[in-house]
């Protein structure tokens, strides 16, 4: 391409990129500036460490970085996990496999809050899933299953929510293989594992670390399904960061949402590298 077609090509893209990436470059400023000291909204403001020696000394920081890293991580895995093998049979049309691959795809309509509630009313005290096991005799009675210390409901319900997602990624990817890749692999005697982990797996990685990072992001910096089905003897930085906000401490909050910004590039990146190694070592 010449010069002159990527300055028109640039010229195109500035009013609304050049407005986007504006945008975010002053939000992303302004919070650094304040975990920093400037910007103070209570006080003089001017450059100071203060505030960020104070929180990484916070024990309550501490476990909600580790936390949030938990559930970020092992959300993206199991969504990946689950719409792998979804991709693969939706691969080729069959009877009822767009109706299928819809209802599959259903939960990226619904939007958190309304998800979580849904969740908390099934798994409550006196919720569908305690009745029913009651009912057939295998609970004698009500089993506390709402705010897990283990965050177990917050997994389901972030795998649940991400799940279709990252099926839409990977199928578009899976269905982009060539049926005489895949034929002359089984001629060659690849058996089906072997054709998932050879051929399936390394023509789709790039669907897959974009799935990995894209969810591990959004579920690292959740709130709604922190706050309706999280435990209570830990919060998320996103809670933390909110919880500084609404006490007016917002140099504290700052240095929350940078940690985030922080974590979630980090984590990206060592997301990404992972793959690429697990997936040359896989090969070799």
């Amino acid at each position: 391409m010449t010069l002159k077609k990527w300055l028109l090509v640039l010229a195109l893209l500035t009013p609304g990129l050049g407005l986007i990436v504006a945008l975010i470059g002053v939000a992303v400023y302004i919070a650094i500036a304040q975990s920093f000291g400037f910007y103070n909204l209570s006080g003089e403001s001017g450059f100071s460490l203060e505030f960020w020696d104070k929180m990484l000394d916070r024990k309550v920081f501490n476990r909600a970085v580790t936390y949030s890293i938990y559930v970020g991580v092992i959300s993206s895995f199991l969504s990946v996990l689950f719409a792998y093998p979804l991709a693969i049979w939706l691969r080729k049309p069959f009877p009822g496999s767009l109706a299928i691959g819809a209802m599959l795809k259903a939960p990226l309509l619904v939007h958190g809050l309304v998800a979580a509630f849904l969740f908390i009313n099934v798994i409550a005290y006196h919720g569908v899933l305690n009745q029913l096991m009651q009912g057939l005799g295998l609970w004698d009675e009500p089993q506390r299953l709402q705010n897990d210390r283990n965050a177990i409901g917050v997994l389901l319900l972030q795998t649940w929510k991400n799940m279709p997602f990252a099926l839409l990624l990977l199928t578009g990817a899976v269905q982009s293989i060539s049926d005489d890749v895949l034929n002359a692999a089984r001629d060659l005697g690849a058996g089906s594992f072997d054709r998932f982990r050879k051929v399936i797996v390394p023509l789709t990685v790039s669907a897959m670390q974009a799935a990995l990072i894209i969810i591990f992001i959004g579920a690292l910096a959740d709130f709604s399904f922190q706050v309706i089905a999280g435990p209570t003897n830990r919060q998320s930085l996103s809670q933390l960061m909110v919880f500084f906000k609404s006490s007016g401490r917002w140099n504290d909050a700052a240095v929350v949402g940078v940690s985030l910004m922080i974590i979630a590039i980090v984590g990206s990146g060592l997301l990404a590298a992972l793959t690429r190694l697990t997936m040359r070592g896989r090969i070799a």
